[in-house]
């Protein structure tokens, strides 16, 4: 999602994207409430101030929204966690912090901290009506925006894992059990629970007339279960890589070339010939980087056989790199942070093997396979 968007802005150093789907939503919403929310209330408005007024408030709300992820952001950021990126989308908006909370209590004001933003928006937009009162399409937009901050306020708390009031949950049962791992598995359960019943009732709201309105909130329930039920997924497979090292995983079966290589000779040799897609350029014994599909094919192909190794590859410095006694849940996270496939194991400057995607699948299936169990220091 973050790699579709566009990019807006950096606030407090975090980037801020754009994602296409926020089209969608932004020309629904307007149309929503230019044809049908505001013509209702207001009745004396030109056809232009309805759409003006429409346009102007699905902006709002996600800025609404965005200042409710910045919040998250912002106190996750107190608490010494990266924050990658803020994302708007069709849902609303993503903050994408890098690493789960140290402990329940910094868990708990992450969580809360949305919400709390919310609720101060509805505050300070109910205030400002008693500003407006004389200008109705500013009085619409300030009604409107109190009430819908309220709204996302009040949703987020549900205590249905992913949302806000699931990380309360969590936050919550964490502090009590001191155990994360459990809470998590608690809280994914709970949030499951409470999708099946938004899917439950937007059945019913099909079957009682209102079609849309029960198609939305069925859409949400399904969000919901597929997102808390990925959660326990990602706990159960963090769960078995805990206490297994990189060197259990890496393969020591990869590909050396050398520096002056053309990529023409790599593609007829070792590419059509072998199948290999990861390549170590090494000179002297040293590692000089690192040579990718990627790197290949941002290559003009009818430059391939004047283009050497060295000229496309990743240099040594540059490369992301892990070390063999590294966790290797870490490593994995790592890896997909940065959107990477494969990665050089090294250790004093030695290369040592290659940890890649495949190898730790791998792995994995050799754990359940023989029901090993983990490795301890």
């Amino acid at each position: 999602m973050v790699k579709q968007s566009i990019p807006l802005g950096r606030i407090f150093n975090i980037p801020i994207g754009l994602d296409y789907s926020w089209f969608l939503i932004f020309i629904l919403m307007t149309w929503t409430l230019a044809t049908s929310y505001y013509p209702a209330e207001f009745t004396s408005w030109s056809v232009a101030e309805y759409w003006i007024v429409g346009a102007a408030t699905a902006i709002m709300l996600f800025v609404s929204v965005l200042l409710h992820e910045l919040g998250h952001s912002v106190v996750a950021l107190r608490y010494k966690i990266p924050v990658r990126s803020i994302t708007l989308f069709i849902f609303g908006g993503v903050a994408q912090i890098a690493a789960e909370p140290p402990f329940a209590m910094a868990e708990f004001w992450i969580a809360i901290a949305g919400p709390i933003v919310s609720f101060a928006l509805a505050g300070i937009f109910g205030l400002a009506q008693s500003l407006f009162a004389g200008a109705s399409p500013f009085l619409a937009l300030a009604k409107y925006l109190a009430y819908i901050n309220g709204t996302l306020g009040l949703f987020n708390l549900i205590p249905g894992f992913p949302l806000d009031g699931g990380r309360v949950f969590r936050a919550l049962v964490w502090g009590i059990t001191h155990n994360f791992n459990s809470a998590t598995r608690t809280a994914a359960t709970v949030g499951r629970v409470i999708a099946f019943l938004f899917i439950l009732a937007g059945v019913w709201q099909v079957f009682s007339g209102n079609l849309v309105g029960g198609i939305w909130i069925a859409f949400i329930g399904w969000f919901l279960e597929s997102a808390a039920s990925a959660q326990m997924k990602q706990q159960a497979f963090q769960e078995l890589l805990a206490g297994h090292t990189v060197s259990q995983a890496m393969s020591r079966n990869y590909t050396l070339i050398t520096p002056e290589i053309s990529l023409q000779q790599l593609a007829d040799e070792h590419i059509l010939g072998q199948g290999k897609r990861f390549f170590i350029v090494e000179q002297d014994g040293q590692v000089k980087g690192i040579l990718t599909p990627h790197n290949i094919r941002a290559v003009d192909r009818q430059a391939w056989g004047t283009t050497t190794a060295a000229q496309s590859m990743i240099p040594a410095e540059q490369m992301h790199r892990v070390y063999p006694m590294e966790e290797l849940w870490e490593a994995l996270k790592m890896m997909d942070e940065d959107g990477v496939n494969q990665v050089p194991v090294m250790e004093a400057g030695q290369l040592l093997g290659v940890l890649s995607r495949e190898g730790v699948i791998s792995f994995l299936r050799t754990l359940q396979q023989f029901n090993l169990p983990r490795r301890t220091a």
